[in-house]
C-alpha cells in the first residue's frame, strides 16, 4: 500500500516505521526536520519537511495516489483540516486522524473521517482494568 502520515513524532514515526518494515511504501511529512530522528535507521520510505496544511506539500507527497492517510498531529483542528482535505480533494479512500479532544468525535464523523483517540482509549483501559 501507498500510505502518507502527517506528523512523525512518536505515534506517527512508529506508525511509520511499523508500515515500513512490513513492506509497505510510506511518505512522512513533518515541519520539524528534528522529528525525522524518531525513525528507525531501517525505514525506507520517503521524508518530507514542510507543512502538511499547504496543498503544495501535499501534492509533494502524491497524496493523490494515497491508499491511505494518517494524520498524527498534536493538534486537532489542523488534523481535522488535513484529513478533510486528503478526504474531500484528493479522494483518499482511507482517511485517520489522531484527536485528543474525545467532545470533537462527532465533528470528525459528520466529515466523514475516522478518529482514534488516545484520550478515549485511555479512558476505556482504565475501565477495563477495575471491571476485572
Amino acid at each position: 500500500m501507498y500510505i502518507v502520515i502527517i506528523g512523525c513524532d512518536r505515534v506517527g514515526s512508529l506508525v511509520a516505521n511499523r508500515l515500513s518494515n512490513e513492506g509497505h511504501n510510506v511518505v512522512v511529512i513533518d515541519n520539524d526536520e528534528a522529528s525525522f530522528e524518531n525513525l528507525s535507521s531501517e525505514f525506507s520510505g520517503f521524508r518530507i519537511l514542510g507543512d502538511a496544511g499547504e496543498v503544495e506539500i501535499l501534492t509533494q507527497a502524491k497524496i493523490e495516489e494515497a491508499e491511505a492517510v494518517f494524520v498524527t498531529t498534536r493538534k486537532d483542528n489542523l488534523n481535522l483540516m488535513i484529513a478533510q482535505v486528503a478526504r474531500n480533494i484528493f479522494d483518499v479512500p482511507c482517511v485517520v486522524a489522531r484527536l485528543f479532544d474525545p467532545k470533537r468525535e462527532e465533528i470528525f464523523s459528520t466529515f466523514g473521517i475516522k478518529t482514534i483517540s488516545p484520550t478515549r482509549m485511555a479512558v476505556e483501559e482504565f475501565f477495563k482494568e477495575i471491571k476485572g
